[in-house]
């Protein structure tokens, strides 16, 4: 059956109820206990992985690391994130939590699922809020002030273990029994859990079939045979042995970041959230001034009528930002809804073919007709298109100061970085004028001024791309209540203004808004929505507007990664945060928590095919193919 799905569809949980307890159809067996399955979490799970006492030796900044083979209705999750609420005492520790699906339950099976356990509430409320589109890949949740980060990898457990970047101090081996479900326990992917341990990991499984344990122990573990839970009579646990001792709790290595747009100020947070001080450098007069500057930017992405590795990261990201915002909501982060209107034969014809090609949720997106997409974005359209119910537009600026406003991230605005020396074992930061600023580590974030500061040789594929937007006064326009996307976008009214862009500029370098930048962006916005304006005529040359430059590789996607030189070295703890072009609010908080994984050694958010496509070294391709060709 799965081979009928469309992507990125996954098949979800079959389920039957009996007293209120769910059972797998398709596997013949329970999701837990019928008598108390919250107590079988604890004694199956968190007492012989010892959970209690080891949350509370989690040194500040560090983290704890478990992972679960099976997620279910996601009862154990919640009792390991209660135990560590009760536990851990550091404020700046993390739970990393990774699991993997394959059939996952629907939002309403998972709520009712836990509405057993009354003392779970406010936590299955938590997770029920953030659980994400049921979409093939890997989520990543941040839960209870970002303290615990789930990682739910919806798919194959094998390919979840091959794709994923992690080590786990303890394993849940759960996913029913080995006979009803067998292939989560074959043997290579058993082997593959030693591959992803750290010295003196410990798991626990309810089973105690033999083989499990033969290849447990092939693979390293000190296995034994404990007490099951009710009828069960026995199960199995491990232990990692430790070879070396490692000491956790040392003081982080410093980063510095350069530029505070929405890149660098998200990745600032992100650290000093961790526990992690920063400093954030940049040489405006405060955080936001460059193309984060904008009164409003649309959270926007153009998903791919295939579903590569490119539309897969435009949707992780796209999903991400949404439960990221979401503590922003009513400051900065307006979620209204977005249109993207199939506004000429060419783009309606790309919808589509995409349509036919892809079934996405409905909370991601889903097709309406001219009348619906009039009604939802309370204007008057031409056709149809797709509507985003979870899309919005944001305050870029006013977000960016929130961000840089914590006592971790230390400020060095009016600051002109000229040059980057790599020392023995840290980065020499040389402004234009003042001391030298030493740190262990130093992610680029300036944009399309990001090539002047690379230590490295070669010439690197980014573009400078001019964007001028034209504000709109509030009696000039009918507003809309939803973004509305075409070959423009228009934002609705916000004290007053509402912001229309933006132009596309490869070859202009006129950093101050043009009377014909801003002709360009009224035509267009008339052509997509004509009666949109009280009176277009003359327009142009009132209008105030903004001019920024946004930063693009060749292949319009990003770079969040090590630098890399044009012979594939690397630039140790010299990392690239660039290239987001116009889709930059959307692709930054899902990047900014993947180098923060990064840069604290914690479980990383995105599988491997993800992050190649980050890669810094992509942009040499050119260059040594032409060197080569010679």
């Amino acid at each position: 059956m799965s081979d009928e799905l469309l992507p990125p569809s996954i098949e979800t949980a079959e389920l039957t109820w009996q007293d209120g307890v769910p059972e797998s159809s398709r596997f013949g067996d329970v999701y837990f206990n019928r008598e108390d399955g919250l107590a079988e979490s604890r004694h199956v799970f968190l007492r012989p992985n010892r959970l209690s006492e080891r949350f509370e030796s989690v040194p500040a900044r560090g983290s704890f690391v478990v992972a679960e083979s099976g997620f279910g209705t996601g009862l154990n999750f919640l009792a390991t994130w209660q135990a560590w609420r009760e536990r851990a005492t550091n404020p700046t520790a993390i739970l990393h939590f990774v699991s993997v699906e394959r059939f996952p339950l629907q939002r309403e099976d998972l709520v009712r699922a836990l509405a057993l356990w009354p003392e779970l509430t406010p936590l299955a409320a938590e997770l029920a809020d953030k659980y994400p589109p049921l979409t093939r890949g890997a989520h990543r949740i941040l839960l209870d002030g970002g303290r615990v980060r789930l990682t739910l990898y919806l798919g194959d457990i094998q390919e979840a273990w091959q794709a994923l970047q992690f080590k786990a101090d303890a394993w849940f081996l759960d996913g029913f029994s080995p006979a009803r479900n067998p292939e989560m326990w074959l043997d290579q992917a058993l082997a593959m859990i030693r591959a992803h341990s750290k010295p003196g990991a410990t798991l626990a499984t309810f089973t105690s079939v033999s083989r499990v344990r033969r290849t447990l122990e092939s693979a390293g573990f000190t296995m034994q045979v404990i007490p099951g839970f009710g009828r069960k009579r026995d199960m199995l646990a491990g232990t990692l042995p430790v070879e070396v001792e490692l000491n956790q709790d040392q003081a982080p290595p410093s980063v510095a970041i350069i530029g505070a747009g929405i890149a660098g100020c998200l990745l600032a947070r992100n650290l000093a959230e961790r526990g992690i001080p920063v400093t954030l450098i940049d040489s405006a007069t405060g955080p936001g001034a460059g193309a984060s500057g904008n009164r409003q930017g649309a959270t926007y992405v153009k998903l791919g009528v295939e579903f590569n590795d490119q539309t897969e990261l435009a949707l992780t990201a796209l999903c991400f930002s949404q439960r990221f915002y979401a503590r922003f909501r009513d400051q900065y982060w307006h979620p209204t809804g977005l249109l993207q209107l199939a506004w000429s034969e060419q783009e309606q014809d790309r919808q589509r073919r995409f349509l036919n090609r892809n079934a996405y949720p409905a909370e991601v997106f889903y097709p309406v007709d001219q009348h619906q997409a009039g009604q939802l974005a309370g204007v008057p359209t031409q056709t149809g298109g797709l509507w985003f119910p979870g899309s919005g537009w944001l305050e870029p600026a006013k977000l960016c100061t929130e961000l840089a406003a914590h006592p971790l991230i230390r400020q060095h605005f009016q600051t002109d970085v000229r040059q980057l020396q790599r020392l023995n074992s840290t980065w020499a930061i040389k402004p234009a004028t003042g001391p030298d600023i030493i740190t262990d580590r130093v992610v680029i974030c300036a944009g399309h001024l990001t090539p002047a500061l690379l230590p490295v040789s070669g010439r690197f594929r980014l573009k400078k791309i001019r964007g001028q937007v034209t504000h709109l006064e509030s009696q000039t326009l009918t507003s809309p209540r939803s973004v509305i996307c075409g070959p423009r976008y228009l934002n609705p009214v916000q004290d007053g203004v509402a912001v229309v862009g933006a132009t596309f500029d490869l070859r202009d370098d006129n950093p101050d808004p043009t009377v014909v930048s801003h002709e360009q962006n009224l035509k267009e916005l008339t052509d997509l929505l004509p009666g949109i304006l009280r009176d277009a005529e003359g327009l142009g040359e009132s209008v105030e507007g903004r001019v920024s430059f946004r930063c693009a590789t060749h292949d319009y996607q990003p770079v969040a990664d090590e630098l890399c030189d044009s012979r594939g070295q690397v630039s140790q703890n010299l990392f690239m945060f660039t290239g987001l072009g116009s889709k930059g609010l959307t692709y930054a908080p899902l990047l900014a928590e993947y180098l923060a994984d990064r840069l604290s050694g914690q479980p990383q958010c995105l599988p491997a095919r993800l992050m190649r496509r980050l890669a810094s070294q992509r942009l040499h391709q050119a260059e040594k193919s032409e060197t080569n060709s010679g």
